[in-house]
């Protein structure tokens, strides 16, 4: 339900699933070189307006996960980010195959210490991606934008239970369970909207702009694909 921080009864009105605004409260991440960097209200102002169209949707249209950033390594993208974003590295053996290690799953505050109870989320997935632009990319840059490992907000280790109740689902319909998680999932979605020019439809519009009065302290990074 909408918490007593959301600010203005304009917001009070918008027709959206229940929301529970988080705590603005959030470590801000270090500013790549180049990037762009926004307050996450002006940055959600930047995202363009358009309805969706899943016509056409298949998620082999997006070839992953592929040899990743070092195809020297022997590991995938998959691999590649689970390596990079433990809190203990695991083991890597023969063929890249993991073990150990340990991971928080920033959607729920949970911690894994064993890579296959985690998946590797796509923090727009595929098919919202497909919806608001993807449709009309090369397969290669559709691969591209399946391996993002050039931007740290696109691709992120979670609990197989939080990626798969987000399923395809954008911020109008699922937030993360934990609500202090809320601010910086709403900014590496937008991040990861405006690094790749994708849309928003009106209700995810709306649902961005309220999570983004809350977040005030929020900074969006984002640098464009090439």
């Amino acid at each position: 339900m909408i918490k007593n921080m959301l600010r203005g009864t304009a917001a009070l009105c918008l027709t959206l699933i229940p929301l529970a605004l988080p705590s603005p409260a959030t470590a801000v991440p270090a500013t790549p070189a180049g990037a762009e960097v926004l307050n996450l209200v002006d940055a959600v102002e930047q995202i363009p307006l358009a309805d969706e169209a899943r016509a056409g949707y298949s998620r082999d249209a997006f070839k992953h996960w592929n040899t990743g950033l070092d195809p020297a390594d022997g590991c995938n993208t998959r691999a590649e980010v689970l390596q990079a974003e433990a809190v203990q590295a695991p083991a890597v053996a023969s063929g890249c195959k993991l073990s150990g290690g340990l991971w928080t799953s920033y959607y729920d505050g949970q911690e894994v210490n064993d890579p296959a109870k985690l998946d590797i989320d796509h923090m727009v997935p595929l098919a919202e991606s497909w919806d608001s632009g993807a449709s009309a990319w090369t397969p290669a840059r559709r691969e591209a934008y399946a391996n993002d490992q050039d931007a740290a907000t696109s691709l992120v280790a979670v609990t197989a239970r939080s990626n798969r109740a987000k399923a395809d689902r954008d911020p109008a319909e699922w937030m993360p369970p934990l609500p202090d998680a809320h601010c910086r999932y709403v900014g590496e979605w937008t991040a990861t909207k405006l690094r790749w020019g994708l849309t928003a439809d009106p209700a995810e519009a709306d649902a961005l702009k309220v999570y983004a009065e809350a977040c005030e302290t929020t900074v969006v990074h984002y640098t464009p694909a090439p």
